[in-house]
């Protein structure tokens, strides 16, 4: 199907054949507190003789998301904690968060954002609000990274994103600019020489890290877009979640990493999923996340290799999940795990 919109109604889905109806009135009532968006690239990727494929888990509204459980918070990372002005999270020393937009092209149902993203969410930044969030940035010369996140940044038009690069090219102490988005997988043919252009205005290193969970998200189009960035010097890396039932599987999480580094994208951060309300049926347990990792170390490239982190909830940051594989023996020296599960000793220094 080649939609020209995105869908984003539950009567769409029913009419595009994404859902049945008698799961209708389910999907209207998480409709109502839920932001729903598919572009033509993810409908054409769902495969709808598969009740559980894991293209249609990620954004077709389940009645599920209507269970909240008690340890799941409205903000699960804690951006608000740390947002001094509108606009702006600065949570590590060194780099912020620019929520410049809070649209995105697509709305997946495990958002840790999701109580703050779509049409009646936190919106954009009004002009004054955005010169309060720079005008913090130019103040505080501790600020290396600036990352474009919110909401999807590239959902704004290229003459915003090049009034914003430009902005940020006058505060000397910002080197690099990072922008967080699923675009490149979901809406291919927007990743084009005027985006490029825009992105470039900054004169700082930039960066694209790219969102996607399964190797099918990695089309044909999808590797072209990222072609265009990384042609023409935009570095890019990759940020996926360990999601139940979509790849949580360590031959489908394998395929994907591999598919992010032939389309020379870097394997960067393997996200444990936040405590979003109404997203208990996408949590697995972290020990297993911790085998699933384990599993890809030796078998798979290093290039290949993600690092896997939680997001500790409050705001108090990201902490590495991965298997230890060095412990400290009784007697001074190291016991050492293999990627094949053997163990060996290493002595004290």
């Amino acid at each position: 199907m080649m939609a020209t919109r995105p869908l984003k109604t539950p009567s769409e889905l029913l009419d595009a054949d994404l859902i049945s109806q008698e799961h209708l009135a389910d999907a209207q009532a998480v409709a109502e507190r839920y932001a729903i968006a598919l572009t033509h690239t993810v409908v054409d990727l769902i495969d709808r003789g598969a009740p559980d494929d894991p293209i249609a888990r990620q954004f077709i509204p389940d009645i599920a998301e209507l269970t909240t459980t008690n340890e799941e918070r409205a903000d699960p990372i804690g951006d608000g904690a740390h947002s001094p002005v509108r606009g702006i999270v600065h949570r590590y020393p060194d780099r912020v968060l620019l929520k410049a937009v809070h649209i995105c092209p697509v709305y997946c149902r495990f958002c840790f954002r999701r109580e703050m993203v779509g049409p009646t969410g936190d919106g954009t930044l009004s002009p004054t609000e955005l010169q309060d969030a720079l005008d913090y940035i130019r103040s505080r010369t501790e600020i290396w990274e600036v990352i474009l996140t919110g909401g999807d940044p590239l959902v704004l038009s290229p003459r915003r994103l090049a009034e914003i690069m430009n902005r940020l090219r006058s505060i000397e102490h910002v080197k690099i600019v990072r922008l967080h988005s699923r675009v490149p997988v979901v809406d291919p043919r927007a990743i084009n020489a005027e985006l490029v252009d825009a992105l470039r205005q900054s004169g700082k290193a930039v960066y694209v890290a790219l969102h996607a969970n399964h190797p099918r998200e990695m089309t044909d189009e999808a590797r072209a877009a990222c072609a265009t960035l990384i042609d023409a010097g935009i570095t890019m890396v990759s940020q996926t979640v360990l999601l139940k039932g979509v790849n949580d599987d360590p031959d489908v999480l394998a395929a994907l990493m591999r598919a992010f580094v032939e389309a020379r994208v870097k394997p960067y951060y393997l996200h444990h999923p936040d405590l979003a309300p109404g997203t208990s049926h996408f949590r697995l347990d972290i020990a297993r996340g911790q085998e699933i990792v384990a599993a890809l170390r030796g078998n798979l490239s290093g290039l290949c290799q993600p690092t896997y982190v939680l997001d500790i909830p409050g705001g108090h940051g990201k902490a590495v999940l991965g298997p230890q594989a060095v412990q400290a023996a009784d007697d001074g020296c190291y016991s050492v795990s293999d990627y094949r599960g053997g163990t060996h000793r290493y002595p004290p220094s």
